[in-house]
């Protein structure tokens, strides 16, 4: 029978884990960082609305978007536990620092110049039958979003060199500057800027970002460049794991490139009330993943190479807790979500009609919430032992099925049943993940 004493002593244990503490750090760094984000989301939504503006700054970010989650962001993912295993076996952190960096930079600059000579066709291809001026507003605004590519491939990096050493409230802190400095540009300059107000003010943003990061991590001496040398034994195991890494994000990025493809095909304004659908539901859930992903990654890419037992015992714990938690949180969102989506966006521009649509489509984000969390937690851990050739096959499949669910489900429900699409795909996606899991963890204990 466990003794009130011993109950005490566990919720001790728990408070000054360094886990929790780091996660809780990251955590509330995010709420503020979300907050101004979702603060400026408010504050378009007042000033422009539901608006052909609106649709075509998200079609003008979606190829660098992508550019950024696919292939950046996936080599982050498997920088952070190849560069651990230097950090603990070869200790040669300059030279691995030096090749990432310079293969971010030229990545970069590639990406950027094959977004300006595929835009013409990515227009005609996915979103043909507007008109010139339509056409025009996304191409103004895309040509301010493109240099984002480069920038933000150091931000990833350094980001993840700070969570390394664990910064992570530098880490963590930066993302504010774009959120300001677009709500700057919006309120201060929108009569000057005009149709280009949203995409200046993301491009000085993110470039604040950077100039923020190289200070802080020069200031903590985490910057140890040496001579660039591909043939460094974790070097090579990380251009061995780029290539499925980059699949899965690739595959998994073009989800959102499909909803929005068959959202266009709809009334005009179905884009932006996708997106604001998403507001909320990704506002909770981007501060869980920000948190748990930024700590969780060095965090079971050290467990692994210390005691891969432990780290599968400590990866079912969280799933285990994570998903209860959020089961709780979600229930009272969804019954409210009516009332939440009129209070912060039905003013001027937004209209009641508008209110009714997009809190149905935020109702079914919700539902996806803890399916996209613990899939989420699950992929750092398998990312953290190399296993993304398996995340590559299963991002596969499910962009497959979200291509076929989209084109069924647009017809039966509208906009709506695009997200309902979404929802469905990241429940089957995370019990695939957790089956995965438990097969791995049979054959290394056993």
């Amino acid at each position: 029978m466990i003794k009130l004493k011993d109950i005490k002593a566990i919720i001790r244990k728990t408070y000054k884990s360094s886990l929790v503490v780091n996660i809780t750090t990251v955590a509330l760094i995010t709420v503020l960082v979300k907050g101004f984000g979702f603060y400026k989301e408010v504050v378009i939504a007042s000033n422009i609305g539901l608006s052909e503006l609106l649709d075509t700054f998200f079609i003008a970010l979606l190829l660098p978007g992508f550019i950024n989650q696919v292939f950046l962001i996936a080599f982050k993912s498997v920088f952070i536990p190849n560069y651990v295993a230097e950090l603990k076996g070869g200790n040669n952190v300059g030279t691995i620092q030096s090749t990432s960096f310079f293969i971010t930079f030229i990545t970069g600059i590639v990406l950027t110049g094959i977004a300006f000579l595929f835009t013409d066709v990515f227009l005609d291809t996915f979103f043909a039958g507007h008109s010139e001026t339509y056409y025009q507003l996304i191409k103004t605004q895309f040509y301010y979003l493109a240099p984002c590519i480069v920038i933000w491939g150091f931000c990833a990096l350094l980001g993840g060199l700070l969570n390394i050493y664990n910064e992570f409230k530098y880490a963590s802190i930066h993302p504010i500057l774009t959120s300001i400095s677009m709500l700057v540009c919006l309120i201060f300059f929108k009569d000057e800027l005009q149709d280009k107000v949203l995409a200046v003010g993301m491009l000085i943003g993110c470039s604040l970002e950077l100039l923020l990061l190289v200070t802080v991590c020069s200031y903590k001496k985490i910057i140890k460049l040496k001579k660039v040398d591909f043939k460094n034994k974790n070097v090579k195991m990380m251009f061995n794991q780029l290539p499925a890494r980059i699949s899965s994000g690739f595959l998994t990025g073009l989800i959102p490139v499909t909803d929005q493809y068959f959202a266009a095909t709809l009334a005009i304004g179905s884009i932006a009330a996708l997106n604001y659908g998403m507001k909320i539901p990704a506002f909770f859930s981007s501060i869980i993943i920000m948190a748990l992903g930024s700590v969780l990654l060095p965090y079971f890419s050290n467990l692994n190479f210390d005691n891969r037992a432990l780290a599968f015992k400590r990866l079912t714990t969280i799933l285990k807790i994570l998903f209860i938690s959020l089961v709780i949180i979600v229930i009272p969102l969804i019954i409210f979500s009516t009332p939440i989506i009129s209070l912060l966006f039905e003013r001027n521009e937004f209209k009641a009609d508008d209110t009714a649509l997009v809190a149905n489509i935020q109702m079914i984000f919700l539902i996806s919430i803890p399916f996209t969390i613990c899939g989420d937690a699950i992929v750092r851990f398998l990312t953290s032992i190399n296993k993304n050739a398996f995340l590559a096959y299963v991002s596969f499949g499910t962009m497959m099925l979200n291509l076929i669910l989209d084109y069924i489900f647009m017809k039966l429900y509208g906009v709506i049943g695009i997200a309902l699409c979404t929802t469905v795909v990241q429940i089957i996606k995370v019990l695939i993940f957790i089956q995965y899991a438990k097969k791995q963890q049979t054959l290394k204990v056993t």
